[in-house]
């Protein structure tokens, strides 16, 4: 017989069963000569009164009955016995039960034995995690739907309240000229402008971090679509100012992924580049490839990132300079979109930042 087998909660039940049999018949047997000494061998003096109520009682009741009833006692008494280590533990997990049901309350309850209670704890105690792990994701996407709530009220507000002030302005007619007029004009244009990049920006982080539609991906040259990009992206180079060097080290890299939502991500952080590295003159593109993966490293030579704010670029609305940010005209979410897009290639993004140039890293399996 598996040994296994033996060990369940059914088999200890038996053995509970079989040795409370054994351990009732030995006291009756006990018992039955016990009575029959008091009674019949040894009718000493100070066991005359016992011996006169055991007399009556098997004269009037019977020995059949007295026999049958303290075997049933004795049963359930030992059977009570060798069970109570079983039901207190099935206790304890019953009471461990309630308390990981409290909201917010966690328990572990300890794993004793390898049967079916064993097995049982165990698993309780893996939902036990799952539900702690499930309440603290659940109140951290409360707490990034009220900040998400709070930074959009602000970035929002900022604009809204520039472009409300020139249009009350000049819808007073307080504007004396013509040339006045198209001056507040054109920043409320810019600042509307500002608005609709906001809310594209959001629009396109909320769709990726809430997985928005399915990726199809498709066997995708990223040499030739990093070639591609960084043409693309000349003129608004050209505008700032700077050139771009592509740096390629392997014969060939192809990866799957969307092309368009990957065309996303890429110019976010070109873009990021470019707005923030405009100073170093110059734009790298590194296409390298290192194991099983193809890395593709975007650099600028700007001022650095400093070491505490490099955690937390890729959270939505941070941004490494707050002062920078009316100038630059960035909605502090064109990275944490990048990191999403990303992500949903089952890629991996990360950024690094000395005295001499930034770098955006991004790793994808080869296909």
């Amino acid at each position: 017989m598996n040994a296994k087998y033996v060990t369940t909660i059914r088999w200890k039940f038996i053995w509970a069963f079989i040795l409370s049999v054994v351990s009732g018949a030995i006291l009756l047997i006990g018992g039955y000569r016990l009575v029959n000494s008091l009674v019949y061998l040894n009718p000493s003096p100070p066991s005359a009164a016992y011996s006169q109520l055991l007399r009556w009682v098997i004269n009037h009741i019977g020995s059949v009955p007295v026999m049958t009833a303290a075997g049933i006692l004795s049963f359930l008494f030992f059977f009570f016995i060798y069970t109570r280590k079983i039901v207190l533990y099935l206790e304890e997990i019953t009471r461990g039960i309630q308390q990981i049901t409290k909201l917010g309350e966690s328990h572990r309850i300890e794993v004793r034995t390898a049967d079916e209670l064993g097995l049982l704890a165990e698993n309780i105690n893996i939902m036990s995690e799952r539900l702690q792990h499930s309440l603290l994701e659940e109140r951290k996407t409360v707490a990034a739907k009220n900040e998400l709530i709070t930074g959009v009220s602000h970035d929002l507000r900022t604009p809204l309240t520039s472009v409300l002030g020139y249009l009350e302005y000049i819808e007073q007619d307080r504007c004396r000229e013509e040339t006045e007029l198209r001056y507040y004009v054109n920043i409320a244009y810019q600042k509307a402008l500002v608005l609709q990049k906001l809310i594209d920006d959001l629009f396109e982080y909320t769709r990726v971090s809430s997985g928005g539609l399915p990726l199809v991906p498709e066997r995708l040259d990223l040499k030739a679509f990093m070639r591609q990009l960084a043409e693309e992206a000349v003129p608004e180079l050209a505008r700032a100012g700077m050139t771009y060097e592509l740096v390629d080290e392997t014969d060939s890299l192809w990866i799957q992924a969307a092309p368009y939502e990957l065309l996303r991500a890429y110019e976010n952080l070109i873009t990021n580049a470019i707005r923030y590295g405009r100073e170093g003159k110059r734009l790298e593109i590194g296409l390298s490839r290192e194991g099983d993966e193809a890395v593709v490293r975007i650099s600028n030579f700007g001022e650095r990132i400093a070491e505490s704010d490099l955690p937390h670029i890729f959270e939505r609305f941070y941004r490494a300079e707050r002062s920078r940010s009316q100038y630059t005209g960035g909605s502090g979410l064109g990275l944490a979109i990048a990191k999403g897009i990303v992500e949903r290639h089952k890629g991996a993004i990360s950024a690094a930042s000395d005295m001499y140039r930034t770098d955006f890293i991004t790793r994808y399996p080869l296909a």
